[in-house]
C-alpha cells in the first residue's frame, strides 16, 4: 500500500511541477522593451524551482470535487505567484538578507534590490490578475471569492502579519502559543487558502469545508514544525538555503521551545490528526493523505 500511495504522491508533484512551470512560461512572456529585466527577474524566481506544495494542494481538493484541472492550474498559478513574491522579499537586506533561494542565488543578488523588490510588487499583482480574469472562471462570485480568499492569506491577517510578528521576535521572547499564532499567519495561512480555494473552486458550500480547514490547520502547523526541525538538524546544501538562522537570531522556535524530539512527536500527531479529518472522503483523498505524510518526511 505505501508503494502505491508514494506513486499517488511522486506523479502529483511531477505533473503539478510540470504544469506549474508551463503555466508561468505561457503567462510571463518576456517583452522587447525597457521591462524585460523585471519579467525576466519575475520569471528567474516564479520558475527556478520549489516542490509547489500549495498548487498541489490546491489541484488536489479542485480535483475531488470535479473541477477542471486547467482552472486549477491557473488558481495555482495565482496562489505561487503569491508564495514566490513573499519569498522575493523576504530574502532582502531588509528582511531576512539570505543569499540562497533553491540552491541559487536570490533575486537581489541576480540583479539587485530594486528589481527584486519590483518583481516582487509585479508577482503580488499577478497573483490578482489572474484570479480576476474570466478565463479562470466563468462564475463572477467564485472569481470574487477566490480573490477574497488569497487576499485576506496574504495580507495583515495572514503571510504578511505573520512576518511582521516574525520581525518582533528578534527583540522579544514569544511563549508557545504565540510562535503558534505567528505560524499560523506566516506559513499555515498560504497552506490554508489553497485549500479552501480548491474547495471555491469546486462550489463546495461554506459549511461543508469545515473538514478541510480542520485538515488545513493542522498540516499549516505540521509544516512549520518540520521546517523548524530541518532548521535545526538539516544539512544547508540539501536545503540549498541558509539553515540555523532562527537560532542565530535568538528567535523562539517549535524545536527551541519543546526540544527535537517532542516537536517530531507535535507534527506526527498533527499529521495523524490532519488524515482523521478526511475520513469521509474515500480514495480520492488519498493524494491529500500522503501530502500530509510528506510535509514531515520531508528532507528539503
Amino acid at each position: 500500500m505505501a508503494e502505491v500511495t508514494e506513486t499517488v504522491l511522486a506523479d502529483g508533484l511531477k505533473r503539478i511541477q510540470a504544469d506549474i512551470l508551463a503555466a508561468f512560461d505561457e503567462l510571463l512572456p518576456v517583452p522587447a522593451d525597457p521591462r524585460a529585466q523585471l519579467f525576466e527577474a519575475m520569471r528567474y524566481a516564479a520558475m527556478g524551482g520549489g516542490k509547489r506544495v500549495r498548487p498541489l494542494l490546491l489541484a488536489a481538493v479542485a480535483e475531488m470535487y470535479g473541477v477542471d484541472r486547467e482552472a486549477a492550474v491557473r488558481a495555482g498559478v495565482a496562489i505561487e505567484s503569491v508564495h514566490v513574491y513573499s519569498l522575493i522579499h523576504d530574502d532582502l537586506p531588509c528582511m531576512d538578507n539570505d543569499d540562497l533561494r533553491h540552491g541559487k542565488p536570490t533575486v537581489h543578488k541576480q540583479w539587485d534590490e530594486a528589481t527584486a523588490v519590483l518583481a516582487g510588487d509585479s508577482l503580488h499583482c499577478f497573483a490578482f490578475e489572474v484570479l480576476a480574469d474570466p478565463v479562470m472562471s466563468g462564475d463572477p462570485f467564485v472569481r470574487a471569492e477566490l480573490i477574497q480568499v488569497l487576499a485576506t492569506a496574504a495580507g495583515s491577517h495572514g503571510m504578511a502579519g505573520g512576518q511582521m510578528m516574525d520581525i518582533v521576535a528578534e527583540s522579544s521572547t514569544f511563549d508557545l502559543q504565540t510562535v503558534t499564532r505567528l505560524q499560523q499567519l506566516k506559513t499555515g495561512a498560504l497552506l490554508a487558502a489553497s485549500v479552501e480555494m480548491g474547495a471555491v473552486l469546486g462550489k463546495v458550500p461554506h459549511e461543508g469545508r469545515k473538514h478541510l480547514r480542520a485538515y488545513a490547520r493542522d498540516i499549516g502547523l505540521a509544516f512549520q514544525i518540520a521546517d523548524d526541525l530541518l532548521d535545526h538538524e538539516g544539512d544547508e546544501e540539501a536545503a540549498g538555503k541558509a539553515l540555523r538562522k532562527d537560532a542565530d537570531k535568538g528567535k523562539e522556535t517549535f524545536v527551541s521551545l519543546l526540544g527535537a524530539d517532542r516537536a517530531r512527536e507535535q507534527a506526527r500527531m498533527l499529521v495523524d490528526q490532519a488524515i482523521g479529518h478526511l475520513a469521509q472522503h474515500g480514495k480520492e483523498a488519498d493524494l491529500l493523505r500522503e501530502l500530509a505524510r510528506f510535509i514531515v518526511e520531508r528532507s528539503h
